[in-house]
């Protein structure tokens, strides 16, 4: 899949472009749905089949106050997008500048620069532009006027419940992994790059891959058993992971934490990325009297995980 920045970097040498729009966090069953009928499109009339995202939720931009935490990082996105087999991904970066720009004037531009539009595909109730002011009926009017089909594409429901990323974010936080798991049609990850910690892990013993997982969605805390995936490296690991703000020790300003103990294991991690796979919880996370205790804990911990 190749990733561009502009229209005009596709390079369609004279073809049709099918395009399907929208944020997709999680590139849940319904963001797929939407996803496969471009291809579709595109397969039947020779074009290429285009995702157009956004490297940021909008709300960064037009509403700070109110961003959800995100279901993937953006890597995590782009490479579940590539694996549903379109051709390449336009990434806006998405400013106050462009917050301002009408929906009209969006869709004119990605018609001008990609030369020739096939069709465009978003969900039914899917609105861009300027103070949100665009949608579906929008997009019919210009695909009459510029000659594209448009589809609408219907929400999915699972159990009478409309898959949406609002709701597997709710999931998440309830630590309920087998509904989020089912929404998005594969199990979930936490991705993030490991960073460098205080060294408390490896000074017990039990050497820890801190994963940034700032502005993603978490789970209760706890400690949970969980498959580690290199993602560069394409190998995987089980582990042990901590998600939680480590009571035991003294720090005026806890942060959320998720520290991975990749079993039979030794090596360097940091700078890498990794994806987390929860598996089961083993237990909650409690204050320990001391780091003895703690340790100790840990080594039980490792221990049930087989």
């Amino acid at each position: 899949m190749k990733i561009i920045h502009e229209p005009s970097k596709l390079e369609s040498k004279g073809g049709c472009v099918c395009l399907a729009i929208g944020f997709f966090d999680g590139v849940h069953l319904g963001h797929q749905q939407i996803i496969r009928q471009t291809i579709a499109d595109a397969r039947q009339h020779d074009a290429r089949a285009v995702v157009v995202t956004f490297d940021r939720h909008p709300s960064t931009v037009v509403a700070p106050m109110r961003v959800p935490p995100l279901i993937y990082s953006l890597p995590q996105k782009q490479r579940v997008i590539e694996s549903l087999g379109v051709d390449a991904m336009l990434l806006i970066h998405f400013d106050e500048a462009f917050s301002r720009q009408t929906g009209e004037a969006f869709i004119r531009g990605l018609a001008g620069g990609f030369g020739r539009l096939q069709s465009l595909c978003v969900g039914s109730s899917f609105t861009f532009g300027h103070k949100r002011a665009g949608n579906v009926e929008l997009l019919r009017k210009l695909g009459l006027e510029l000659n594209f089909s448009v589809h609408g594409m219907a929400a999915v429901s699972l159990d009478g419940n409309v898959v949406s990323s609002t709701l597997i974010r709710e999931h998440i936080k309830k630590g309920e992994l087998d509904a989020v798991g089912q929404m998005l049609g594969r199990a979930w990850a936490i991705a993030g790059t490991v960073m460098r910690g205080d060294g408390l892990g490896k000074q017990l013993g039990f050497p820890t891959a801190n994963v940034d997982v700032k502005g993603l969605a978490t789970p209760p805390s706890g400690v949970y058993l969980a498959q580690v995936r290199r993602v560069k490296q394409g190998t995987t690991h089980r582990a042990v992971v901590n998600i939680g703000w480590r009571p035991t020790v003294q720090n005026p300003t806890p942060d959320l934490r998720v520290e991975a103990h990749v079993l039979n294991f030794s090596g360097e991690l940091y700078g890498e990325e990794l994806e987390v796979v929860l598996m089961n919880k083993l237990r909650e996370e409690k204050k320990f009297g001391s780091l003895e205790e703690l340790k100790a804990q840990i080594a039980r911990d490792i221990a049930s995980a087989g």
